[in-house]
């Protein structure tokens, strides 16, 4: 993956470090672990972006950046990929793994109609709870590995790619050099 595409399009260390969001990981955001471009740092923070995208509950990009800062992976990625979940997104993506956390822990689907409200939510936690966390831990485990490997393989297709483009530039030199 080509770096200086993605640092085109991600946010640099200063906007992150202005978000109001983020403010309480201080002077953790100045690492400089946290803002390395490499096929782990990306990799690893593919996996942490995706997997905290799932997660049921709000300021999901909090514990993506504490995480972030734990395993020295990319944040702007990571705080990228967690905003999959947005507020159009977030409630088929909720539904889905709720539906399949009822289906994989064999329980009955008890919700016949949905409103999203805070006030419903408390109201059916008891009956929802455990098949959404299930569902979602389960999702963003799949989602977050799916990432890992897809970036680790497209930046390794990147390289090999590269490798071919120079070796090919070498040998048209040469045969350019020779008599």
């Amino acid at each position: 993956m080509p770096k200086e595409l993605l640092r085109r399009h991600l946010p640099n260390a200063d906007e992150i470090r202005a978000n109001p969001a983020l403010r309480p990981l201080g002077l953790l955001l100045h690492r400089s672990e946290i803002w390395q471009l490499n096929r782990r740092t990306a990799a690893g923070a593919a996996f942490i972006g995706l997997f905290c995208a799932f997660l049921p509950i709000p300021l999901q990009m909090l514990p993506a950046a504490a995480l972030v800062v734990v395993f020295r992976c990319n944040l702007p990625i990571a705080i990228v990929l967690v905003w999959i979940s947005n507020p159009l997104t977030i409630a088929p993506m909720f539904y889905f793994t709720y539906r399949l956390g009822a289906w994989l822990l064999d329980m009955r689907v008890e919700v016949e109609t949905i409103d999203l409200s805070l006030g419903w939510i408390w109201a059916n936690l008891a009956r929802i709870g455990y098949p959404l966390i299930f569902g979602s831990l389960l999702c963003g485990w799949v989602a977050g590995v799916s990432g890992f490997v897809v970036v680790r393989v497209l930046w390794r297709l990147h390289v090999i790619r590269r490798w071919r483009v120079r070796r090919r530039a070498k040998r048209k030199a040469k045969a350019d050099a020779a008599p």
